[in-house]
């Protein structure tokens, strides 16, 4: 099952998805509105979700130390 987060603003739901950059060097982190390949079962470690207050969008980032 997809790692899911659901927007206080609008009320729609997100999952969580990872795929490697264009180089191959580095892994892109991004939330999308259905299901798809790359989807992840849980948070990275050290990550924490937070929305966008004008979009309601999640976004992935690093925890404060």
């Amino acid at each position: 099952m997809a790692y899911e987060v659901k927007s206080k603003k609008s009320g729609q739901t997100y999952y969580l998805h990872a795929r490697e950059s264009n180089n191959g060097k580095t892994k892109v982190h991004f939330f999308a509105r259905e299901v798809k390949e790359g989807a992840l079962d849980a948070l990275p470690d050290a990550y924490e979700v937070s929305e966008n207050e004008k979009t309601g969008l999640p976004l992935l980032k690093k925890k404060s130390a």
